[in-house]
């Protein structure tokens, strides 16, 4: 991965979580399906792709932290991103993402998804966040033709960044 961290920092200081989304995105698309079809880590290697990409573009700058929802097929990660308000005031940022893993035989995880991105959103007290699926299974779309940034509304009515990969 060749993307320069301090590309992700906006001139006020915070954390540009749409431009990683979208650099991920295309990262994605190119490097993917190489990186999933190994036989090691084959269940958990659409995240640890992610969370590699998340951690490479906010070290030195944020922190990643991570919660496992073992046996929940979930994983949800924080970010926390410190930086300076134009008031001299120190602020942390924080911009919340759920990851989940459409595999072979079970539905569409988008509708358990939003909401536990919803419940996730209530304990941290934010508004919107990401939800990211990635698709597994062996008929799925070219993963070009699949990955795509859209927005969904969360049970709870909000509207979230949703990328299905």
């Amino acid at each position: 991965m060749t993307a320069d961290p301090r590309s992700f920092v906006r001139p006020d200081g915070t954390f540009d979580l749409p431009k990683m989304i979208s650099e991920f995105t295309e990262f994605w698309m190119e490097h993917g399906e190489f990186l999933t079809s190994r036989d090691y880590y084959h269940e958990a290697a659409p995240q640890l792709v992610l969370m590699g990409f998340l951690q490479r573009v906010v070290n030195g700058g944020g922190y990643v932290d991570r919660e496992y929802g073992v046996g929940t097929g979930r994983t949800d990660l924080l970010i926390r991103w410190p930086h300076t308000a134009e008031d001299g005031t120190r602020r942390l940022q924080r911009e919340a993402l759920e990851l989940k893993v459409w595999r072979e035989g079970r539905a569409d995880p988008l509708r358990a998804g939003l909401g536990q991105l919803d419940r996730y959103l209530d304990r941290l007290g934010l508004a919107t966040g990401v939800l990211v699926i990635f698709d597994q299974r062996p008929n799925a779309e070219d993963i070009v033709e699949r990955t795509v940034i859209t927005t969904a509304t969360s049970p709870a009515g909000r509207t979230v960044t949703l990328v299905r990969a």
